[in-house]
């Protein structure tokens, strides 16, 4: 009795990593067919940086034509979304996770944009670098690193 249960969520198991492989084959295929359509339409530009914040699309400003060809479920996820001034007209983008935290607020760049999509940024005067606000530490906090100062030890940061 216990050796067939045993086989049964054995072939179960076995037939979920089967379908598991062939949809995620199905999709690396899918996904590179959308980085060459990426690449053959992407075009460098300086844009001007006005704002940037993870939005839901219904809040973010894009044209309801981009709205209307997302799917349900992704509706409801944040994007990246960079609000940025290019030449004069101003524009809602849609920003690459990975870029998406070095893009300069309130600065210039030159972007590498395909559609709506940046997938580059580099600074066209000096470096990116925003300084950083320090975040105020807590009461707690600042007393452990005062008394770890005290003991000799070197601060968490």
């Amino acid at each position: 009795m216990f050796w067939k249960i045993l086989l049964g969520i054995v072939i179960v198991l076995a037939i979920l990593l089967v379908v598991l492989y062939f949809v995620g084959r199905k999709m690396q295929k899918k996904q590179a067919e959308q980085e060459a359509q990426i690449e053959a339409t992407k075009q460098t530009v300086n844009i001007l940086v006005i704002d940037k914040k993870r939005l839901k699309l219904s809040e973010s400003g894009l044209p309801a034509a981009v709205i209307a060809q997302t799917p349900k479920m992704a509706r409801r996820a944040k994007f990246p979304i960079v609000k940025a001034k290019i030449g004069p007209q101003i524009m809602s983008l849609i920003a690459d996770n990975a870029i998406f935290d070095s893009i300069p607020v309130k600065k210039e760049v030159k972007a590498t944009i395909s559609g709506i999509y940046i997938t580059e940024v580099k600074g066209i005067r000096g470096s990116m670098a925003t300084p950083v606000a320090g975040k105020k530490k807590g009461k707690f906090k600042a007393w452990v690193d005062k008394m770890q100062e005290k003991a000799g030890a070197k601060p968490i940061k």
